[in-house]
């Protein structure tokens, strides 16, 4: 079992321009936080942050695609913003981001995807979409 700690929801208590609904799902028994703005029934835009941020950083993207009629599912990946954060260096790898991510994947049934990201999720992201091509549609 991987030790982490959990940022109390009070720290993210009005924040500016970030009111949406926080969903999350168990990766690997951990916590990941994620954003599931727009019409269910859409093709999903997935924005994957980079280091050191977190959905917080498509704060202002995410209204503009949802108004175009998109979904959007913005996480957190483990170890930033509202996602459980191990507390063990040893329990960070690539791979292991792969494999949340994937399990997040899975877990929402996402298919037909555009993929938004920079930094870091896009060395997640690119393999991701690269490995999983059946799922993704597009690359931005």
């Amino acid at each position: 079992m991987v030790k982490f700690v959990r940022t109390p929801d009070e720290r993210f208590k009005n924040l500016p321009n970030y009111s949406f609904s926080a969903h999350y799902t168990d990766v690997g028994g951990l916590r990941m936080h994620y954003i599931d703005e727009g019409p269910g029934s859409a093709d999903p835009i997935l924005m994957l942050h980079g280091e050191p941020s977190w959905s917080y950083l498509y704060r202002h993207m995410i209204p503009i695609c949802t108004a175009a009629g998109h979904r959007v599912i913005a996480p957190d990946l483990i170890g930033f913003g509202k996602s459980d954060k191990p507390v063990n260096i040893e329990d960070y790898s690539y791979q292991s981001h792969m494999d949340w991510l994937l399990s997040l994947i899975n877990a929402l049934d996402l298919n037909n995807i555009t993929l938004v990201c920079q930094d870091w999720g896009s060395l997640l992201g690119l393999r991701l979409a690269a490995e999983n091509e059946e799922r993704f549609k597009a690359i931005v």
